[in-house]
């Protein structure tokens, strides 16, 4: 059983490498690894996932209510003329490679988490993306705004969402340099990437408690003080993380987390052999 000491640590790692393009799934199968720690469960992660859902409800919650009354406008309307509109249903486009994949994959992918040597040498997949995105980058001309965004770009983001279900290429690290490779700015990247990421944190979530209706987790077994305290951290966390990226990325590049994600993948790869 999880302690809630344990809880709170890895919330704040949630929250955190959730949006910081370093791999939140590959920092919770890290952290345990490195420690000693027992698997907390697919209802704890469940949760951990729920806070950072909240998380991106705190910070773009206007953002929201302007991409659904666009969404009804466009319906009703017959056109994509409304910007806030047209962006919904670029976030729709751009949803549906990871879906398609994690419905493929589903197994392969869940295997993939068993392996600490996997995670590093898919760390090292994430610092490459956000190296070579900035190389990218440097050469348009003229860099594009979120509402400058189109359908190839939704779509091509999108594929760079659905091969960040393997822990360790980060989701936010992938679609955001997926996003500076077509020319778009780092701060919209950044914006179009949490936006983009929303159905992800809502639907996998509900997935995984498929497993409560079918009772590979009982309620009974749930230690739910724990559970709450990793909850609440990830979803403070979260909201510290987005705002201190978007503001960081105004005015700073993607190597520092290249850099992070290059040394924690090859020690990683290094400890998994000498284990």
């Amino acid at each position: 059983m999880i302690e809630i000491i344990q809880a709170i640590m890895l919330g704040i790692v949630q929250g955190l490498t959730e949006f910081l393009p370093v791999s939140s799934s590959g920092h919770l199968v890290l952290v345990p690894w490195y420690l000693g720690w027992s698997d907390a469960g697919f209802l704890f992660d469940t949760l951990l996932h729920w806070g950072t859902l909240v998380a991106l409800f705190v910070v773009f919650w206007r953002d929201y209510l302007n991409l659904i009354a666009g969404w009804f406008r466009t319906i009703g309307q017959r056109s994509l003329a409304d910007p806030d509109g047209r962006l919904a249903w670029l976030i729709i486009l751009g949803t549906i490679p990871a879906v398609f994949t994690g419905l493929l994959l589903k197994d392969f992918i869940e295997s993939l988490f068993a392996s600490a040597r996997a995670v590093g040498f898919f760390m090292l997949v994430t610092s490459a993306l956000l190296a070579l995105s900035e190389q990218i980058l440097k050469r348009w001309q003229q860099q594009r705004t979120i509402t400058q965004i189109g359908w190839l770009d939704a779509f091509f983001i999108g594929c760079f969402q659905a091969i960040a279900l393997a822990p360790g290429i980060s989701r936010s690290g992938s679609t955001m340099a997926a996003g500076l490779m077509r020319g778009i700015q780092r701060a919209d990247a950044a914006r179009f990437s949490f936006l983009l990421g929303t159905p992800a944190f809502l639907g996998a979530p509900l997935l995984q408690l498929a497993d409560i209706v079918t009772g590979d987790v009982t309620i009974e077994s749930v230690a739910w003080l724990p559970m709450l305290a990793g909850f609440v951290a990830a979803a403070i966390t979260g909201v510290l993380a987005i705002r201190w990226l978007l503001g960081y990325l105004r005015n700073h590049s993607f190597y520092v987390f290249s850099i992070y994600t290059l040394v924690v993948g090859l020690i990683t790869i290094a400890v998994s052999f000498v284990r």
